[in-house]
């Protein structure tokens, strides 16, 4: 890591906790040196740098954003911010049909990194989750040594609403909850997602 890098992390570590405290709760799951797929709702452009922030410094080097390439790569201080600081795995959300959208995802874990997905896939303007998409449950499948984490953000929605570009100081925290099974034996995609969105739900009473 360059000292610029270095610094760049610790002045955006400190920025995430002056704007919105960057709270990190441990329910059932405490923070671990172990491959992880965490799952959360998704609000805002900074659901994935207020969780990243809230990590042990020891993990953020090893965990890593997914970032929607068409964005993160608009102009050269987002591109840099998110590949030297925040090691993003970039995604296109205009693909072609003989595209793979999972094959960033899976190079990442197999190269032994966590992750951190929504699996709503685009922000909601409600507090409840969408539907997940089947992201997730592929991930799950081909890589079941990932220790499947959800987590739940709250009032990050407020810190910078959906078409906002300057944050608001709010107090954000997250909270992860206990890991989930992966697919079972004959438990169908639907199922399993259901399951998987239902314990990122639950967590919002343990958050409040």
């Amino acid at each position: 890591m360059t000292l610029a890098v270095r610094a760049a992390e610790l002045a955006l570590a400190g920025a995430a906790r002056l704007i919105t405290g960057a709270q990190g709760h441990w329910y059932g799951c405490p923070p671990k040196a172990e491959q992880r797929i965490y799952f959360a709702n998704h609000q805002s452009h900074l659901d994935w740098v207020l969780i990243w922030a809230a990590l042990p410094r020891e993990l953020r080097a090893t965990t890593r954003p997914i970032a929607a390439k068409d964005y993160w790569q608009a102009t050269p201080l987002k591109h840099w911010i998110t590949r030297e600081v925040f090691h993003a795995v970039y995604v296109v959300r205009q693909r072609s049909d003989d595209q793979d959208p999972l094959e960033p995802l899976l190079e990442a874990l197999a190269a032994g990194d966590s992750l951190v997905i929504f699996p709503e896939g685009t922000r909601g303007s409600s507090g409840v989750p969408q539907a997940f998409k089947s992201g997730l449950f592929h991930l799950a499948q081909q890589v079941p040594q990932a220790v499947l984490v959800p987590a739940w953000i709250d009032n990050v929605q407020r810190v910078m609403p959906k078409g906002e570009v300057v944050p608001v100081p709010i107090l954000c925290s997250v909270t992860f909850g206990a890991p989930i099974a992966g697919p079972a034996a004959g438990e169908d995609k639907r199922a399993f997602l259901e399951r998987a969105r239902q314990a990122v739900v639950d967590l919002e009473a343990v958050a409040a």
